[in-house]
C-alpha cells in the first residue's frame, strides 16, 4: 500500500493582481529581519530589482502598503513592515496552518479510498 501525499500552495490575489504567496511572505520576513530590501534580497539570493518589484506589487495590490521606507536619521534610513505587513504574515501563516490541517484529513481519506 502506498502512502499518498497532497501538496498545495496558497496564493492570495485580487482583481488588481497577486498579493501574497510563499516567496513574498519569505521576503517580508527577511525585510523585517534586516530592515532593508537589498539585505533581504541578498539573504534570499534574489536580485534587488526582483525584490523591489515584488514589494512594489504587494504595496500596490494591498489596501494599505505592507512595506514602508524609514526616513534616515541617526541610524540612517531603511525599510520596515507596516502594521499591515505584520498582519499579512500572520494571516498567511494562519491560512497555511488551516490548509495543512485540512490536507492531513484529506490524506487519511485518500489512503482509504485509493
Amino acid at each position: 500500500m502506498s502512502n499518498y501525499h497532497i501538496k498545495s500552495r496558497i496564493w492570495v490575489g485580487s482583481e488588481k493582481g497577486m498579493l501574497l504567496g510563499e516567496g513574498r511572505i519569505a521576503l517580508l520576513r527577511e525585510i523585517d529581519k534586516h530592515g532593508s530590501i537589498s539585505k533581504a534580497a541578498k539573504a534570499m539570493d534574489m536580485s534587488y530589482k526582483k525584490a523591489w518589484r515584488l514589494v512594489d506589487e504587494m504595496n500596490r495590490n494591498a489596501k494599505k502598503p505592507l512595506v514602508q521606507q524609514k526616513i534616515g536619521g541617526k541610524g540612517g534610513g531603511g525599510t520596515v513592515l507596516s502594521q499591515e505587513g505584520v498582519n499579512a504574515i500572520r494571516i498567511y501563516t494562519e491560512l497555511q496552518e488551516k490548509e495543512r490541517a485540512f490536507l492531513r484529513e484529506q490524506e487519511i481519506w485518500l489512503q482509504n479510498e485509493l
